[in-house]
């Protein structure tokens, strides 16, 4: 069988098993191709060049198989290949940590938060690291900056040491087990902060693959916004006087806004639309 028609027919066989996808893919097709490509040694970049190449039957077999662990365990694919991408970065990833897929990678990469930072700009802290993506991606778009990674969980901080290492970041990064701005005293002259925020009516409806991942790196309590109240509550104190704060709350806009009615938040564009990532200065958090 040649490859392009292997990934069409295991896509089938995804879409008629009703598996959720959301993970670094959002349809059967492009989930077929990453799980087909990655179990064959392809780069993932090289599915039209390789379209017609023919299969050897142990190739078509290992490929089946890790699409039917894909449909039987339920588990994101990311888990599956302990590979996950960001902006074109590849990132060690296990069930030990969240897979990221955080929009903030966007503005790192197209320099989206540029305008709110200046040469002043040093000391840069990424909350809720989970395995440490956003923090690598920040080092690199920022060469002069230091970064403090912190989370809660022991165990996705050893999934971001080993991305760290990959990518030689070591000497930048700073890996911290904190809960929330607890052991971090700052000051900080950027915060990063993918936090859980699903709220409790959410959270009970999340596909399968959604529950596979840790819950405490989703769970936000009623309205999703329990971490987030904590956090605006101690993060000035935390942070430079030109200081600013990316926050992303997903689809939680409507229960942020009722929970800060009178925060003043800049929403910034991603893929995603402009009400998933907001920016905050310390001067509108301290107002609160």
């Amino acid at each position: 069988m040649k490859l392009l028609a292997l990934v069409e027919q295991l896509a089938g066989e995804l879409e008629q098993a009703g598996v959720g996808y959301g993970h670094g893919t959002t349809n059967a097709f492009d989930e077929a191709a990453w799980l087909v490509l990655w179990k064959l040694g392809i780069p993932l970049d090289e599915l039209d060049a390789q379209a017609d190449r023919e299969l050897a039957p142990q190739e078509e077999q290992a490929a089946r198989e890790l699409v039917q662990e894909r449909i039987t365990s339920r588990r994101p694919a990311a888990y599956l290949t302990r590979e996950a991408w960001l902006q074109g970065v590849p990132f060690y990833v296990d069930e030990r940590a969240i897979v990221p897929r955080s929009f903030i990678a966007e503005l790192l990469a197209d320099g989206g938060i540029d305008p709110w930072l200046s040469e002043r700009t040093r000391q840069v802290l990424d909350l809720c690291t989970g395995n440490g993506s956003l923090a690598v991606l920040a080092a690199m778009a920022y060469p002069e900056v230091e970064v403090d990674a912190a989370d809660i969980s022991a165990d996705a901080l050893e999934v971001a040491r080993i991305n760290v290492g990959r990518h030689g970041l070591q000497d930048r990064i700073r890996l911290v087990r904190s809960d929330g701005l607890a052991a971090l005293p700052g000051p900080y002259d950027l915060v990063l902060c993918n936090p859980p925020y699903v709220n409790a009516q959410s959270m009970a409806a999340l596909p399968a693959e959604y529950r596979a991942e840790p819950e405490i790196a989703l769970a936000g309590g009623s309205d999703g916004m329990d971490f987030v109240r904590a956090l605006l509550r101690d993060a000035p104190s935390r942070m430079s006087e030109n200081a600013v704060l990316v926050l992303e709350i997903g689809n939680e806009r409507e229960h942020f806004e009722r929970a800060f009615p009178r925060l003043e938040a800049v929403w910034l564009e991603t893929s995603a639309g402009e009400d998933q990532v907001l920016l905050l200065t310390r001067e509108a958090i301290a107002g609160l």
